[in-house]
């Protein structure tokens, strides 16, 4: 019997926990991602007015409210049969577009940088934000801070409050910009640029040119090959507020691009008893178990999905980075899981890029700020991408607008199936490689879903501020050798 030490999974917002299952000679046989809590949020807000919910929905996470409150604002317009104004969905990009900015700045630099900054392998102490900014120093811990909450300033000024936002409802929003606020943006946006620039530029010096990362980066523990799934424009660019949605197989060819209200044609969803959390997968495909590959149904959202269902990007700069990856990495498509960091900032770049031009653009300061309602509510769909993934928003009602039925796909649940993939083969692989579970092997086996940017807010809610984690070691008869509990 074996002494594993086990430390707790970190660096993700929410509670879950993994099991580690060994056969008769110390293999590992399988691990899981298990998520031990039940959401219940699409229940209880059956029987609520439908217009509600672009507030309510908010509350399902502090770490994105700007998604769920765009998912469901859309949702609602689609239930209404209404199309918001042209100022209106402009202003509503341009507070998507900040949040992008602001959200992948959090996971780049606090959750998943001191893996790659601090290194995998150093002391848990060290792996944290205070470990990075030692590592890295005070000013650039100040950039990051500062670009941080300028963004949250102007999401504050776009969505009335930086967290919980409330000015998207069915038809448009509920404020515009003066041309004064226009321009503080602009300035805000210029500066979200050049920070944009100076995290490609941190991503170069520190993970790109060290040969270390970039062979652990490009190994096969961490490849899986999958679909994809992201929303597009008509060129196919990352649109993370509208679009069609496109799926691409293993070998990056087109298997459907079709308009959100279609999704149940194309995506299904499928249940475990180990977990809460719900494993969609492509319903041509259909569910085959945990496994990848062309045959299965399992699919990959979220940055590494949007850039692998693109065929470019929709600004200058995110363009050369995006050629930079595809060549440097060979894709398209790109099956490694970790360049998942690289397509997150690429994004945050995109983000910044977009969210300036948008500042620039006449229209913006325009009066027409709603459409309001008129046809008799029924039912509607609103998709968006979420930094974590296809961001799905399925409303019912009847004649008076009160839901009978609601349906979310959230991104973390998109990749579900991936995830447990993920963490199985670097469990198997970094213990045959180790032999053993060491500290340090635990933290790359940590690595392994912690590209996906998990947020299990979605799924569940911990009162404590901090994740608690149950880790349990299994030999081959299901029995518990080794556990550790965070509470």
């Amino acid at each position: 019997m074996k002494t594993v030490q086990i430390d707790p999974i970190t660096r993700l917002e929410g509670h879950g926990r993994i099991d580690i299952f060994l056969d008769d000679d110390g293999h590992v046989e399988n691990a899981y991602l298990r998520i031990p809590e039940l959401r219940g949020f699409e229940q209880f807000c059956v029987g609520r007015p439908v217009e509600e919910m672009p507030r309510i929905t908010t509350r399902i996470c502090g770490v994105c409210p700007e998604a769920h409150h765009m998912a469901s604002a859309k949702a609602c317009d689609a239930v209404y049969h209404v199309d918001p104004p042209e100022t209106a969905v402009l202003l509503r990009r341009l507070l998507y577009n900040v949040f992008y900015v602001a959200d992948h700045t959090v996971h780049f630099y606090i959750l998943s940088g001191p893996d790659f900054v601090v290194g995998p392998d150093a002391p848990v102490s060290q792996r944290n934000i205070f470990g990075l900014i030692d590592k890295v120093g005070v000013e650039t811990g100040k950039k990051v801070i500062g670009a941080r909450r300028r963004a949250q300033e102007l999401i504050k000024l776009l969505g009335g409050k930086s967290v919980h936002q409330v000015t998207s409802l069915p038809g448009g929003v509920t404020r515009g910009l003066s041309e004064e606020e226009r321009a503080q943006a602009e300035e805000v946006c210029v500066e979200l640029v050049e920070f944009a620039k100076f995290t490609v530029q941190i991503l170069d010096d520190v993970v790109l040119k060290n040969q270390a990362y970039l062979e652990m980066i490009t190994s096969d523990t961490f490849r899986h090959e999958t679909h994809y799934m992201g929303l597009v424009d008509e060129q196919n660019r990352p649109d993370y507020y509208d679009g069609k949605v496109r799926l691409v197989d293993t070998r990056g060819k087109q298997i459907a691009r079709f308009a959100p209200a279609d999704y149940l044609q194309h995506v299904a969803e499928h249940v475990e008893p180990w977990s809460y959390l719900k494993l969609p997968y492509l319903r041509a495909r259909g569910w085959h178990g945990l496994v990848d590959g062309d045959a299965s149904g399992v699919y990959r959202a979220a940055p590494l999905g949007r850039i692998n269902v693109a065929e470019g990007m929709s600004t200058p700069l995110a363009q050369q980075q995006y050629e930079l990856m595809m060549e440097t990495l060979g894709g398209p498509p790109v099956h490694l899981t970790l360049a998942y960091h690289w397509a997150r900032v690429i994004e945050l770049l995109n983000a910044a890029e977009s969210a300036l031009a948008l500042t620039r653009d006449p229209r913006i300061t325009g009066d027409e700020l709603r459409e309001v309602p008129s046809a008799t509510p029924d039912e509607g769909v609103g998709i968006v991408e979420a930094p974590r993934g296809t961001l799905i928003h399925h409303y019912v009602t009847d004649s008076n607008g009160i839901l009978q039925k609601v349906n979310l796909i959230v991104g973390t649940t998109n990749n579900n199936a991936a995830m447990n993939l993920s963490i199985a083969k670097a469990s198997r692989e970094l213990v045959e490689q180790h032999g053993k579970l060491t500290d340090g092997v635990l933290n790359r086996i940590e690595m392994a879903f912690r590209a996906y940017d998990p947020c299990m807010g979605c799924a569940t809610h911990a009162l404590p501020g901090r994740a608690p984690l149950d880790v349990r070691l299994h030999d081959s008869k299901r029995g518990e050798i080794d556990r550790r509990v965070r509470d």
